[in-house]
């Protein structure tokens, strides 16, 4: 639930500035210059939703990279393994242990 909250916020920002993300075309001789409105953005004046925009993208992008690498850490140690080898450790104890106990009580219950 959490991922699609954090999906649906990062659609509808990138969908309210997708006109701030477009790169500026490149004036070709005889054209007539771009409009005031994209010469201000080009200058590098920043609305707010701009910057909620590219702080809420750098974070995602920190976030991602922080989660590779602790996965490839992760997966360095081998854990899955170890995890492997220590439930079948375990269920080879509780096996033997509920066995003995299952003994015991069977001759409590039906003493001869």
């Amino acid at each position: 639930m959490n991922k699609l909250l954090v999906i649906t916020v990062l659609v509808t920002l990138l969908g309210l500035n997708a006109q701030s993300l477009r790169l500026p075309r490149q004036a070709e001789e005889g054209t007539p210059e771009e409009p005031v409105a994209d010469v201000a953005e080009a200058d590098g004046e920043q609305g707010t939703l701009e910057k909620l925009t590219s702080a809420v993208k750098s974070y995602y992008e920190t976030s991602i990279s922080t989660a590779t690498s602790w996965l490839d850490s992760i997966k360095g140690l081998k854990l899955e393994e170890k995890a492997k080898n220590a439930f079948i450790d375990t269920s080879m104890a509780v096996s033997t242990y509920s066995g003995i106990l299952q003994d015991q009580v069977y001759h409590i219950l039906y003493q001869q």
